[in-house]
């Protein structure tokens, strides 16, 4: 019979985070500057931008191999 292991180490319990008023100033300007980056890539994200005007009906022609101008199909 093998002698009983020890339980396995309790992982490290996680250090408490830092208040914003505790970190230095350039912390507190990157995390501003990150704040500001992330609310304008979520303002980017909700403008889809504008649609296409005149464009080509049907499926996407680069997508699914062939081009058709006047009734001619042309694959390239």
């Amino acid at each position: 019979m093998s002698a009983p292991t020890a339980p396995a180490a309790e992982p490290a319990a996680a250090a408490p985070r830092p208040r914003f008023e505790d970190l230095p100033p350039a912390a507190q300007r990157a995390l501003r500057e990150a704040e500001e980056r992330r609310r304008a890539t979520a303002a980017d994200a909700a403008d889809p931008g504008p649609r296409e005007l005149n464009g080509r009906k049907g499926p996407e022609p680069v997508r699914y191999g062939d081009w058709e101008m006047k009734g001619i199909a042309v694959d390239f």
